[in-house]
């Protein structure tokens, strides 16, 4: 099992995680339409290349997903019960077609559950880099994860 149980994580664990993810048009399409989100910027390159960005911009929604989806190998696969929440997210930078993306995450939070004896609560600081190394989405997940397992 990939993803660690809550008692095998600490405060101030970091992980550079090795997948990576080229953005296409076609994930940025189908994600938008998937969605209902008609936003001009994400689907008309010809209103996207008049606007700012000068091209198609990347559905932030689909950029958070994916930052969240890259994670889960190495921290919740297996041992998750619950993600119970997001918080402080931010999208400091544009995501563009063609864009290379990673993720890192770092456990900042522990708390055991109250509810649920052996289990817990780790908050984990995921950021989503592109391939300049610039941060272009950043979130706090709060994920109830199990608890040792007997054997």
């Amino acid at each position: 099992m990939a993803g660690r149980f809550f008692d095998e994580w600490k405060v101030g664990d970091r992980i550079e995680h090795e997948i990576r993810r080229t953005v296409t048009e076609t994930d940025n399409l189908l994600f938008s339409t998937m969605t209902h989100n008609p936003q001009p910027l994400h689907i008309d390159a010809e209103a996207a290349a008049r606007s700012e960005f000068g091209q198609i911009l990347v559905n932030g929604t689909f950029t958070f997903a994916l930052m969240v989806g890259l994670s889960v190998g190495d921290t919740t696969l297996g041992t998750l019960i619950a993600n119970l929440g997001y918080d402080k997210l931010v999208m400091p930078g544009p995501v563009f077609l063609g864009d290379t993306l990673r993720a890192t995450s770092e456990v900042v939070a522990l708390k055991s559950s109250k509810s649920r004896p052996g289990a817990g609560i780790v908050t984990f600081l995921h950021e989503c880099l592109n391939q300049r190394d610039e941060v272009v989405c950043r979130c706090e997940r709060a994920a109830l994860l199990k608890g040792p397992q007997p054997g």
